[in-house]
């Protein structure tokens, strides 16, 4: 079985305030995007064997989507394996929520092959115990993720979009981040509201003026070369650009394909991880 685990950006990341646990609560408006992985499963006899393409990914439950069939198996009593082959194309450490949407596929693509009968609901569930964004992953499209991502409430579509999507040399720590961010220092938080009516209405300018990420004041000072490319993308004709989850990697979004192709050109003469795309 043959399954594409799509990327995610976020149009907005507002944080409206912490648990007791340490997790901070969060309010933001995620797309899926154009750019995946491809996974494929198949039934084995016994256990779990993954694979990748890439010789930096884990292959052991340090992976989330081996994660999800061990989680999957243990809840539903699987007798028999899986085998799974990941085919990386999603940066990693990225911002771009690779290993949820990895964790969603294999827990779909399982459901399928043991046609087992759970519910969306009860994947959504499982979902969570895996991470945040693995809930937004099995629901896709556009959509508010609150609490800590695992509300998911579906938006009307906003695709076709088409973005430059730029991933720095170096990774980022999603954890470190949010132990960074001090929302005592947030003086602007987006207006989540408004960039949803935005949305509904398909004004990607009205979108790309409302965007905001409150995580940037954090990665943003760490890092002052994603400044440079947010700007970089700017001039060079986007309509708007932002980082993308705990970043490192900066989007723009772009109302024409000769100049999304022109800021594709030039950011490919600097940096490996380059992709032009569109919202879905």
């Amino acid at each position: 079985m043959l399954l594409k685990a799509y990327a995610k950006i976020n149009i907005s990341l507002d944080a409206v305030g912490k648990r007791e646990d340490g997790y901070h609560l969060l309010k933001m408006i995620m797309q899926t995007i154009e750019l995946y992985d491809l996974i494929t499963i198949n039934k084995t006899k016994e256990g779990i064997k993954l694979v990748s393409n890439k010789p930096y990914i884990p292959t052991d439950e340090r992976n989330l989507g081996y994660k999800a069939a061990k989680l999957f198996m243990d809840t539903y009593n699987i007798q028999g394996g899986v085998d799974i082959n990941i085919k990386k194309n999603i940066p990693v450490a990225a911002g771009l929520a690779g290993g949820s949407a990895d964790a969603a596929a294999v827990l779909k693509g399982m459901r399928s092959l043991y046609e087992v009968n759970a519910s969306d609901e009860e994947l959504i569930n499982l979902g969570l115990k895996i991470g945040a964004d693995v809930p937004f992953c099995l629901v896709g499209g556009t959509a508010l993720c609150e609490g800590i991502g695992e509300k998911v409430t579906p938006l009307p579509s906003f695709k076709n979009h088409i973005l430059i999507v730029v991933k720095p040399s170096f990774g980022v720590s999603t954890k470190e981040v949010y132990q960074n961010l001090d929302l005592s220092r947030v003086y602007k938080h987006p207006d989540t509201e408004a960039i949803i009516q935005a949305v509904e209405n398909n004004d990607l300018r009205q979108v790309c003026s409302l965007m905001k990420n409150v995580l940037e004041n954090v990665t943003l000072r760490k890092h002052n070369i994603l400044r440079e490319i947010k700007n970089d993308m700017i001039k060079m004709g986007a309509v708007g650009s932002m980082m993308s989850g705990s970043g490192p990697t900066v989007f723009g979004f772009f109302e024409d394909m000769f100049r999304a192709m022109q800021c594709y050109e030039k950011f490919k003469t600097k940096y490996n991880e380059v992709f032009i795309t569109r919202t879905i």
